[in-house]
């Protein structure tokens, strides 16, 4: 799917006089009293929103946020985003509660250069999850242009993802952030300086068997860590005591591990572990062989000599992928593999080599240890991200090229 060269992004356009709609993803996290904890997708659109407004342009935003069950919901209203976009942007966000009525419509064709409209969570309509093209053209009305700039949300075939488009075939557009995210995959997919070396961890193979498919063509080493681990060691005969293991799923590993082996990639599995009796911070743990964990105890992390050996294959590569925690990161005590994993892709990037990590947790230890400044990318959109590796065409992106 090596299609940026078809890409036409905001770049390729100067905007002036133009009412713009922009698909954000502004699906944030909330506390309690509807505050919002974490406003890094909010900032993540403001370069696009920018550019298009300092062309001249007007802009009218559509999001989702959470999951109502239908209709209108006040905990999931968009009420709450409207003051802390209007501060990012230094200017009043004109917000409409009701995305049909004659008073949105009137305000968008009102709408003059600068300003900014946002309209209310498209999850509120049943036709925003079931593609609907009448839903489609009623949102497309409002707009001369349309701009996707929410990665996470493109691999969802939803109306305001993939419909939409359809009703822009000469003007619709890619915004920063989901050119950049598709830009620094592709260098990944496509374009890998060897040696490459994805490092893959989490839970479960069940979840990744896509990914390690569509790797082990385009890879030199393969590390695996994390709860997935222990399913390959079990397979090649290891003992892995009450670890973490997808028993339906022991044959898929024994068939990668030839695989790998029949096409020359190197598979790097752990080789020892840190293992205590259960998950429980005042649990007692110690260091074992990964193949010989006793079976009243269970491994929770990596142990320091893998710990090592995975350290001095990433210093040793040019190109690093990396997705899924090696341990039990919500835990302080088993997060150290983790830790030590995500100050070993910085140290490489440091040195010269292009990196990109992606996923929730490996996303989130990089930035408890402040080091995202020191990876090449950092991918914003979990299951889209994971999706685009897996070889699969995202509907958001698809939309946009055809």
């Amino acid at each position: 799917m090596k299609e940026f060269s078809k890409m036409k992004t905001i770049e390729d356009f100067n905007f002036k006089g133009k009412k713009v709609l922009i698909r954000v993803d502004f699906n944030v996290p909330l506390n309690h009293n509807r505050q919002i904890t974490d406003d890094t997708r909010i900032k993540e659109s403001l370069p696009t929103i920018s550019k298009i407004l300092e062309d001249g342009a007007s802009v009218i935003l559509m999001t989702h946020l959470g999951r109502p069950k239908g209709g209108y919901e006040h905990d999931y209203s968009l009420t709450t985003i409207v003051p802390v976009l209007s501060k990012f942007l230094n200017k009043n966000v004109i917000f409409t509660r009701d995305l049909f009525s004659d008073k949105t419509k009137k305000v968008a064709a009102a709408l003059k250069p600068g300003e900014v409209m946002l309209l209310e969570n498209l999850r509120f309509y049943k036709e925003e999850e079931k593609p609907n093209e009448a839903f489609a053209k009623d949102l497309a009305s409002l707009a001369d242009c349309y701009v996707n700039d929410a990665f996470a949300t493109s691999h969802r075939n939803h109306t305001s993802i993939a419909t939409i488009a359809k009703f822009f075939p000469n003007n619709k557009y890619f915004g920063l952030l989901l050119a950049s995210e598709i830009k620094n995959l592709n260098k990944i997919l496509y374009d890998a300086k060897p040696p490459f070396t994805a490092v893959l961890g989490g839970a479960k193979i069940s979840s990744k068997i896509g990914i390690i498919k569509n790797l082990i063509d385009k890879v030199d080493n393969m590390i695996i860590g994390g709860g997935m681990s222990y399913t390959f060691i079990k397979a090649l005969g290891g003992s892995i005591g009450n670890s973490l293991v997808e028993n339906d799923r022991l044959e898929d590993a024994r068939s990668f591990v030839q695989e790998m082996m029949l096409k020359g990639v190197n598979l790097y599995l752990p080789i020892d572990a840190c293992i205590a009796e259960g998950f429980s911070e005042l649990e007692d743990f110690k260091m074992c062989d990964i193949d010989k964990i006793p079976s009243h105890m269970m491994g929770l992390d990596m142990g320091k000599r893998t710990r090592r050996r995975f350290a001095e294959i990433i210093n040793k590569s040019n190109t690093i992928l990396w997705n899924g925690p090696v341990g039990v990161f919500e835990m302080e005590r088993f997060k150290q593999g983790t830790k030590a994993l995500a100050i070993s892709v910085a140290g490489a990037t440091i040195s010269g080599s292009f990196s990109l990590v992606g996923g929730g947790d490996s996303v989130a230890a990089i930035n408890e240890y402040n080091l995202a400044d020191q990876i090449s990318y950092v991918s914003t959109g979990g299951g889209a991200m994971l999706e685009y590796v897996e070889g699969k065409e995202l509907p958001g992106v698809q939309a946009l090229l055809t």
